[in-house]
C-alpha cells in the first residue's frame, strides 16, 4: 500500500486519514472517480462524482496550504477534468480503454478505403467533382449519400453498444479488437458524411 507523503502512513485516500493531507491523483481515470473500468457507465453518476469531486479539490480551497498540497491540488483538478471529458462519451470513453490496453485508433485516411466501401466512395468522389466544377446535378446523389453514410453510422453505434456490452461481460483482447474495428470503421465513415456534409453546405452559400 502506499504511504502518505506527508506523515508517512500507509493510505490509498484521496486524503490522508491520519494527518487529512490531500495526496496525488491517480492517473486512470477510471480510478481516479473510483469506478470499475466499464464501457458502460451511469452518466449521472459520473456527473455526481464529478460535482462532488469539484467542491473536494478546488485549488482555492488549498490556498493556506503548504505548496505541495497546492501542487496536488492543480494536478488532480486537472485529472478530473480531462477524466470527466474522456469518461462522459461513450467514443471517447471507449478509445481511453483501448489505449490503456495498448490499442490505438489511428487516423482514417481518405485513401484507406474498406475493401466492401470502394464502390460507394469511387462513386462519391465523381459526385464531389462534379459538384465542385459546378454540376447542380451532383446535388441530389450526394444528399442520398449522406443519408446512406449517416444510416451506416447509426448501424455502427449499434454495434458498438452491443461490443460494450460483451467488453463488461468479458473483458479481454478480442473483444477489445473488435470495439477498435468498429471504431475504426466509424471514423472513416465519419470523415466520408463529413467531406459530404461540407460540400453541400459551400453549394448552399455559393
Amino acid at each position: 500500500m502506499p504511504t502518505c507523503w506527508k506523515c508517512g502512513q500507509e493510505t490509498s485516500a484521496r486524503f490522508c486519514p491520519h494527518c487529512g493531507a490531500i495526496q496525488p491523483p491517480a492517473s486512470n481515470y477510471f480510478d481516479f472517480f473510483e469506478l470499475p473500468p466499464r464501457l458502460h457507465l451511469d452518466t449521472s453518476d459520473l456527473e455526481h462524482r464529478f460535482y462532488a469531486l469539484s467542491r473536494q479539490l478546488h485549488p482555492d480551497l488549498f490556498s493556506r496550504k503548504s505548496e505541495q498540497e497546492k501542487a496536488y491540488s492543480t494536478d488532480a483538478s486537472a485529472v478530473l477534468n480531462d477524466a470527466y471529458r474522456t469518461l462522459r462519451d461513450p467514443l471517447r470513453r471507449a478509445e481511453y480503454v483501448l489505449s490503456q490496453n495498448g490499442l490505438e485508433i489511428g487516423e482514417q485516411q481518405s485513401k484507406n478505403v474498406p475493401p466492401e466501401l470502394l464502390e460507394e466512395v469511387f462513386e462519391l468522389n465523381m459526385a464531389l467533382e462534379e459538384l465542385r466544377a459546378g454540376d447542380a446535378d451532383a446535388v441530389a446523389p450526394l444528399e442520398a449519400a449522406a443519408r446512406k453514410f449517416q444510416g451506416m453510422q447509426d448501424e455502427i453505434d449499434a454495434g458498438l453498444d452491443a461490443a460494450f456490452a460483451a467488453y463488461d461481460a468479458a473483458p479481454g483482447k478480442a473483444a477489445l479488437d473488435a470495439i477498435r474495428a468498429l471504431l475504426n470503421r466509424r471514423r472513416y465513415i465519419r470523415n466520408l458524411l463529413r467531406d459530404v456534409e461540407a460540400a453541400l453546405a459551400a453549394k448552399a452559400t455559393a
